[in-house]
């Protein structure tokens, strides 16, 4: 008789941290004050994080081979325009209307997201703090992955 192994899929993940960041900026600006003030080299990724055909996220990436550490920077909205098939009446006749979807649903107020991918560091400290120092930075913080309903949505960053 042979003994059966099973691989969860837990065993696959690297470890990594998820910093929450409220801004007003638009993404390409974040991505410029946060190069500037954390000396950083985040760079727009040609192709965008689609969860569908039609839903897509912008992603800036930035991997720091000193520290040995993967950087992912992500909007957690996307607008979506709607069909033109379903046709609204009254004032707003022949307007577009638009759908928002979320990365993140659970934390619809968070504008970005950031994820480090490493094995130890002190995030609040190297991450959270640098960060708070950026002027048109609302504020930041740590999100806890474990209890994620959409945590698969961040599996491809």
């Amino acid at each position: 008789m042979t003994a059966v192994h099973k691989i969860t899929g837990d065993f696959y993940e690297d470890p990594y941290d998820l910093v929450a960041l409220h801004s007003s900026l638009e993404d390409y600006e974040l991505v410029y004050s946060i190069n500037l003030f954390l000396k950083s080299k985040f760079k727009r990724c040609q192709d965008d994080l689609e969860l569908s055909p039609k839903i897509s996220f912008p992603v800036f990436d930035w991997k720091d081979e000193i520290n040995d550490r993967n950087w992912s920077l992500v909007t957690n909205s996307s607008l979506r325009a709607v069909a033109e098939d379903s046709q609204r009446v009254g004032l707003f006749q022949g307007e577009p209307s638009f759908t928002t979807h979320y990365l993140v649903p659970e934390h619809r107020e968070v504008d970005y997201f950031l994820k480090v991918v490493q094995d130890d560091l002190n995030v609040e400290e190297d991450i959270v703090a640098p960060l708070l120092a950026i002027p048109k930075i609302i504020t930041a913080y740590t999100v806890e992955t474990n209890h994620l309903k959409s945590k698969n949505n961040l599996i491809f960053l």
